[in-house]
């Protein structure tokens, strides 16, 4: 089009978008076409439940120690670590024999159904582990947790879902953020509230119900969050569409009109769906399953060794902290990875691709692991302040070693299958974090007896190991193992 005898660019988009009445995924699909913005209110959904479901995983390590001495099922002191790793594996163990049927069950039913199964198992199994009284029903009620929790997966799906591709991102990243501070505050709201009626009597006399069951009270606070999560879940829409498998595609005509005097005029029209291969085949996918899969390990075993290292005495190597020392840790921790995603990460994810964020925190974590032996040895303020800050970067690094693996394993399916590559994902990854407090508590054990070692001695050995786990994966990043689709 001329005016005052000047040429403007031109760009017309002319769409016919296919509309099932009734099919919960095409009201999506049409809402994210008509609105170009981020949908800020299915993602505090989001953020809620992801929340909910990810306090119980952790918010036993501070008081797990304690827990497993009052069971006077170890017979030695350096044994408690052994046996505090099989409790700590229990979760991840059911949800690794799980998840794929979680998975399948939220593409073929939808992702909501799965959701409120998931919270509400939440509400009740974590609320039994509070009231445990013996090692095999801790165990248990932990399994069962782990076994019916099935959200992980489906939420990832959901929030990639939800969003335009312009804002996936952002979508997956409140994932990984609502995880990370739940596996932050969860041991903070462990660490503060376990054995209330000896830190406030006041409150919780010993005769009490609290006095009587010591870690219930932190449980029963994660169960009624849960239960609001619960609740939540009745305005989360589902994104599943339920109509015919050759009907389940839209069909868009774009017409493109680049400036007039070009003369050219651009008709493209989208490939149909390519028929889908076999996920297990898909090796985008699966090299960045295979990569999750290796720094969670890491971080489970992280999470494990540093809450029982922080409550180990002094002469095993520790740091005596008690269980609200360590819940102060842990929530500034949270609070500082809470800024970083507020303020700093939206400028990190536009700056770096998924697998560069990877490999730097990988890089970084190595760097940050090292220092831990040398900040062992301080005390009073510098102590404090040197664990706190070092503990809070730790935490950063690992969302987002997270989220950009989750960004790349969701855009390396379709909508059809991303359920289902969840699944193998959380059931591959809590297999291996089924692992992590077996590893860390046994290494723990295993370190602390041998204080007077000449090679690597004490907590030198934990973050050794650590830190090459972590450098497993950071070789991994690089090509050819790692794989990329198109679509990264």
């Amino acid at each position: 089009m001329a005016v005052d005898g000047k040429s403007e660019p031109l760009l017309i988009r002319v769409e016919d978008f296919e509309y099932h009445k009734g099919c919960p995924g095409c009201e999506i699909d049409r809402w994210k076409h008509d609105h170009a913005g981020i949908p800020y209110k299915s993602l505090m959904f989001v953020w809620i439940i992801v929340l909910a479901a990810s306090l119980p995983i952790s918010s036993l390590f501070p008081f797990l120690y304690f827990m497993i001495d009052d069971f006077h099922i170890a017979k030695r002191e350096e044994d408690i670590g052994f046996y505090a790793g099989f409790v700590g594996s229990a979760f991840m163990l059911g949800r690794a024999l799980t998840s794929i049927a979680w998975g399948t069950a939220a593409d073929r039913y939808g992702r909501k159904p799965v959701i409120i199964c998931g919270t509400v198992s939440v509400v009740i199994f974590n609320t039994l582990f509070g009231l445990s009284t013996n090692y095999w029903m801790a165990i248990s009620s932990r399994f069962l947790l782990g076994s019916l929790c099935g959200v992980l997966g489906p939420m990832r799906a959901y929030a990639s879902e939800v969003c335009r591709k312009e804002h996936q991102a952002l979508g997956l990243s409140t994932i990984s953020t609502a995880w990370g501070l739940g596996l932050i505050i969860g041991p903070a709201i462990g660490g503060f509230l376990a054995q209330p009626a000896e830190k406030y009597p006041y409150w919780f006399p010993q005769g009490s119900l609290f006095g009587r069951f010591p870690y219930f009270l932190p449980c029963l606070v994660i169960s009624a969050l849960a239960l609001v999560a619960v609740v939540s879940c009745y305005w989360l829409p589902e994104t599943l569409h339920k109509h015919g498998k050759h009907e389940k595609f839209d069909k868009t005509i774009t017409v493109k009109v680049i400036p007039i005097e070009s003369g050219k005029v651009q008709v493209s029209e989208p490939e149909s769906p390519s028929c889908e291969q076999s996920l297990l085949r898909n090796w985008p996918l699966m090299s960045a399953i295979i990569l999750y899969c290796v720094f969670q390990l890491h971080d489970t075993a992280y999470s494990e060794i540093f809450s029982l290292w922080a409550t180990s005495p002094r002469t095993l190597g520790g740091l005596s902290f008690s269980t609200s020392d360590v819940g102060e840790v842990l929530a500034m921790s949270g609070f500082g990875l809470l800024l970083f995603q507020l303020i700093l990460y939206p400028l990190v994810e536009k700056s770096l691709s998924p697998l560069n964020i990877t490999r730097i925190g990988a890089a970084l974590t190595i760097l940050l692991l090292t220092t831990y032996p040398l900040i062992a040895q301080l005390s009073g303020l510098r102590l404090t302040l040197l664990i706190n800050i070092a503990s809070t970067f730790k935490n950063i690094l690992s969302v987002l070693i997270v989220t950009g693996l989750c960004i790349l394993q969701n855009r390396s399916v379709s909508q059809s299958q991303r359920g289902a590559a969840n699944g193998i994902s959380i059931a591959a990854m809590s297999a291996f974090k089924a692992l992590g407090p077996i590893v860390g508590g046994s290494l723990l054990s295993w370190a602390e007896s041998r204080l007077s070692a000449s090679f690597l001695p004490g907590s030198w050995m934990i973050f050794f190991i650590l830190n090459s786990i972590e450098f497993a994966g950071l070789v991994m990043t690089l090509k050819p193992f790692i794989a990329l689709s198109a679509d990264t």
